[in-house]
């Protein structure tokens, strides 16, 4: 009983690692289906050193 307790009460939570250069409708679309199935989704923005950057990593957070 005290495993259910705690289970009922645990968030479900995503990570969606990507680069986002730039952030797409593909992308917006993946999240909102996402948010069906789990309480909270992290965006994690990375940087890749071997691709071009089209915006620079704090654009590309801003226009999360």
């Amino acid at each position: 009983m005290f495993a259910e307790l705690i289970y009922s009460t645990m968030e479900k939570i995503a990570v969606f690692p990507g680069s986002f250069d730039p952030f797409t409708v593909g992308h917006e679309e993946i999240v909102r289906r996402g948010l069906k199935l789990f309480d909270k989704i992290i965006i994690a923005v990375g940087v890749n050193p071997v691709k071009k950057e089209f915006l620079d990593t704090d654009c590309r957070i801003r226009f999360l």
